[in-house]
């Protein structure tokens, strides 16, 4: 007797939530579980690629990395234990930064620093005109920066405008280059803090989440070291922790920026900070 597609799909949706089976099924078959595609007979290898990747969910690792691949915001992104997990506050800070960099007249020059799987640097390429844009994505990590070049493949004529560059924080950047928008998620929360998801913690890389004792060490160094990166009237936009608005506040006052502003996310937490250089 044959196996289709559907059969795989309804056998799955009794052990995962629905949108979880489709995805699952749609890794293993290669093409989305619907219409014609259901009457479709599954091959041995798509049986036992879907096996190990309910094994693997069922072992507790994120949905994420069993598919290998998650959205944000425009892209579709190659992700694994090396980077962090794409999040929609993420794609927030991400739209933000594009947001403000979309209002600087060409040419612009925005760099992302601690890009991980290169999510905020490769959606402001994709976004921001092709012409008159250069991004820099950075990271510290290069096992972070082989996942980040991958995805830079991936993303088509956008790709001429990007550049990568191996580094910690602004120290990655050229000597001299001045930046129109500089933007950062970077590890912000505390060792041994309670509010550490216990799944995030085992799976995803604690180098990209961890940052000292009091989750500003990271944030402490971007604001020592970026202002004197922007041009006059540049703008820094960084993704915090949702208690620590004022801490950070205070470190980029500290820092010579002005015009300093803390956004809250979807939850009504503080999310981000968006601070500038005086214009002259």
């Amino acid at each position: 007797m044959t196996t289709t597609v559907g059969d795989l799909l309804r056998e799955l949706e009794g052990v995962v939530p629905a949108p979880e089976a489709r995805w699952l099924v749609e890794a293993a078959v290669g093409v989305p579980p619907i219409g014609p595609v259901l009457t479709e007979e599954v091959t041995e290898r798509m049986v036992r690629h879907l096996e190990v990747m309910v094994g693997r969910l069922r072992a507790g690792e994120p949905l994420q990395y069993v598919l290998g691949r998650w959205s944000f915001r425009h892209l579709d992104l190659a992700v694994d234990q090396r980077v962090l997990i794409p999040r929609p506050e993420t794609e927030q800070v991400a739209g933000l930064a594009i947001e403000i960099a979309s209002r600087v007249p060409g040419p612009r020059r925005v760099a992302d620093l601690g890009t991980g799987s290169g999510a905020i640097g490769l959606s402001m390429a994709v976004e921001l005109p092709l012409d008159d844009t250069e991004v820099w994505i950075t990271d510290v990590d290069p096992d972070a920066l082989e996942v980040a070049r991958a995805n830079l493949a991936g993303i088509g004529r956008a790709a001429r405008n990007v550049r990568v560059a191996l580094g910690s924080w602004a120290e990655a950047l050229p000597a001299g280059m001045a930046f129109d928008v500089i933007v950062s998620n970077p590890p912000y929360v505390a060792e041994g803090s309670p509010h550490l998801e216990p799944i995030v913690a085992a799976h995803e890389p604690a180098r990209a989440l961890l940052a000292g004792p009091d989750g500003l060490s990271a944030l402490r160094r971007i604001a020592e070291t970026v202002p004197s990166r922007l041009r006059p009237g540049g703008t820094l936009v960084l993704e915090i922790g949702f208690d620590q608005g004022q801490a950070v506040r205070s470190l980029l006052d500290g820092g010579g920026l002005v015009g300093i502003e803390v956004v809250r996310d979807a939850s009504g937490h503080d999310r981000i900070v968006v601070a500038r250089t005086s214009a002259t």
